[in-house]
């Protein structure tokens, strides 16, 4: 097993241990000067290289060819999408955007509440103290089915929420997904219905996220 540094250390002179996981430098990678940042949406430490344009394809096929010994190929959106889905990671567009808030999302930790004013403090300080109306959960199916994005949620019989995320994972083996569900609904163990294309499938809640590298 290589470390994710190992391939990239050897197109560039930038020291890639020594950044810090979500900071970045620039630097040189395959003789072309770049962004690199220790950052990524797959739930695994790893890097991202900002490139020109211009040079873009020089740099791809500099890294494919350090890392064709290690197993190293390309991958695409979708394949990234069920690896961060995996790491609880949300999605702007499914799971996050101008009608949620951090609070709903359970990213309350990205707020500076001790920064001052920012617009939108009151209506969070408010939520803070009372409380949200619904939560984004995670959950697992138990019955036979995948759940997708868009996907009515159910309890008794009524709609309450809607899944935002949803697949079955590769490294899981297993179908999961996120959803906004009512905060009654949102205690793990919790058993939801999900209607999955006209057919009402069970599911239950899980602790988030559902994949925690070691």
């Amino acid at each position: 097993m290589y470390e994710p540094n190992e391939v990239l250390q050897t197109l560039t002179g930038v020291n890639l241990g020594d950044i810090k996981y979500y900071w970045f430098t620039t630097g040189e990678v395959a003789g072309v000067r770049v962004t690199i940042s220790r950052t990524g949406y797959t739930g695994e430490d790893g890097y991202e290289v900002f490139v020109p344009p211009a040079s873009a394809e020089r740099v791809w096929d500099a890294i494919l060819l350090a890392g064709k010994s290690a197993g190293v190929v390309p991958a695409g959106l979708g394949a990234r999408d069920t690896l961060r889905l995996e790491a609880a990671m949300r999605l702007y567009g499914n799971d996050i955007d101008e009608t949620t808030t951090v609070l709903e999302a359970g990213l309350g930790w990205t707020i500076g509440w001790k920064k001052g004013a920012f617009i939108g403090r009151d209506r969070l300080l408010e939520q803070k103290e009372r409380g949200t109306s619904r939560k984004l959960a995670g959950f697992e199916m138990i019955d036979r089915a995948i759940a997708r994005q868009g996907y009515p949620v159910l309890s008794g019989g009524s709609q309450v929420g809607m899944v935002t995320s949803g697949t079955q994972t590769p490294f899981l083996k297993k179908a999961i997904g996120m959803a906004y569900v009512p905060t009654e609904l949102h205690a793990v163990g919790t058993e939801i219905d999900i209607d999955v294309r006209g057919r009402v499938s069970k599911a239950r809640i899980v602790t988030l996220p559902f994949y925690s590298r070691s």
